[in-house]
């Protein structure tokens, strides 16, 4: 008789082998971890054999669903409960121990993350949250505006599933480890993302959050002129990040140059809007 916990962890993932050894280490506790991945050209399909993890081959067609929500259609899971967890996430004692301790009160659970930011985890500044332990019969990820939009591809973007019929979330208290990456690498991902994230904002097209209170920030953080100044202020200043010295300071740092990006997308893309508004009118309008 296992007694594992009865979660089905899902990793995805496309070029993580010098992450994978370090997540899956971390969950032993679980009963199955399943790897889905998008054509690595890498050792990730011998590193999950070697901590006898499940390996799938995902090949996107372009449409929706998209692969987190295909994980959820398509694999064979022993259990409906799922646990997302990402390859650069290390699974901290604190959180196995809460998970295995859960009385499924609730339909899914948000899951903290805390950064690490040059070696070494940050005790105060901004920590992620995100829904991704829940009952796969009651959650599914939004479909958004955003197939021809580029910066995010195959993945579901910044965005939470969406739990059925106003089931109610609740809070895993203790939090995981998030090596987000630092150097050349994190600003080319990054700048994806923001092209990505400046194309939404105008489209209007993010999906509601699971609180009234929070999409509404949310839509205000999006009109800010200023967001990269507020996010460094929200993550240094409020959030304590300065009491992490330096590292704190380059973490909030990162936040800042990560909106820049962001509102310079968004300078680009309204000027190429108004550039291709213009080009399409009649020339003797344009003349005028």
């Amino acid at each position: 008789m296992s007694h594992k916990i009865p979660i089905s962890v899902i990793i995805v993932t496309r070029g993580e082998a010098h992450n994978l050894p370090r997540c899956l280490s971390a969950l032993t506790a679980f009963d199955e971890v399943v790897i889905v991945d998008s054509h690595s050209a890498d050792d990730s399909a011998a590193i999950a054999a070697r901590f006898g993890a499940g390996f799938v081959p995902y090949e996107w067609n372009g449409h929706y669903p998209k692969k987190r929500q295909w994980c959820l259609d398509n694999l064979p899971l022993k259990h409906e409960r799922v646990f997302f967890v990402d390859a650069d996430e290390e699974v901290t004692p604190a959180v196995v121990a809460e998970i295995a301790a859960l009385d499924w009160a609730c339909a899914g659970y948000f899951v903290r993350g805390r950064y690490v930011c040059g070696g070494r985890p940050l005790r105060f500044g901004l920590s992620n949250n995100k829904l991704v332990l829940f009952d796969r019969r009651k959650a599914a990820y939004p479909v958004v505006d955003d197939l021809d939009i580029p910066g995010m591809g195959e993945i579901e973007g910044h965005y939470q599933p969406m739990l059925a019929g106003g089931a109610r979330a609740g809070q895993i208290k203790a939090a995981l480890l998030h090596y987000a990456g630092e150097g050349a690498a994190w600003h080319a991902r990054h700048e994806g993302y923001a092209a990505w994230e400046a194309q939404m904002i105008m489209r209007g097209a993010y999906p509601a959050e699971h609180s009234r209170r929070r999409t509404l920030l949310k839509k205000l953080f999006r009109t800010m002129i200023c967001r990269g100044e507020c996010a460094f202020i929200h993550s240094y200043v409020l959030k304590g990040g300065f009491l992490d010295g330096a590292t704190g300071f380059q973490f909030a740092r990162s936040r800042w140059l990560y909106y820049r990006m962001v509102t310079r997308a968004l300078s680009a893309a309204s000027t190429a809007q108004v550039s291709g508004a213009a080009a399409s009118m009649p020339r003797t309008a344009r003349q005028k």
